[in-house]
């Protein structure tokens, strides 16, 4: 079983502005070896979500990517998604396979 490869776009703050409003630098990661899965896990039920969340892709990342997803977006299959909450790994020993973290991304439309 092969992935896709995917974008990882974050942000930093990277100083202050008028009115010490935050100033943001965004950078891009790409990440290969995604598997790409169309909808939710069906792990999760659905009143753990937030109000008005429609997970449009399970992303299950390979245990090689290690930073966070918190705040995130993935550009998947050229279309932008949102990062569902703060994304947690597996435990190793609980993953024999290449991917342990699986992440739910919505779009934002408006």
């Amino acid at each position: 079983m092969h992935g896709e490869t995917v974008v990882v776009i974050s942000r930093t703050e990277t100083g202050r502005g008028p009115g010490n409003t935050p100033v943001w630098a965004e950078s891009e990661t790409t990440v290969g070896n995604v598997l790409v899965v169309p909808g939710p896990r069906a792990d999760v039920l659905e009143s753990n979500r937030p109000m008005g969340v429609d997970v449009a892709f399970t992303l299950h990342f390979p245990k090689t990517f290690t930073g966070s997803l918190r705040g995130c977006r993935v550009r998947v299959r050229g279309e932008t998604f949102h990062v569902v909450g703060d994304p947690r790994t597996y435990q190793d020993n609980l993953t024999p396979g290449e991917w342990n973290r699986p992440v739910e991304v919505e779009r934002r439309d408006g």
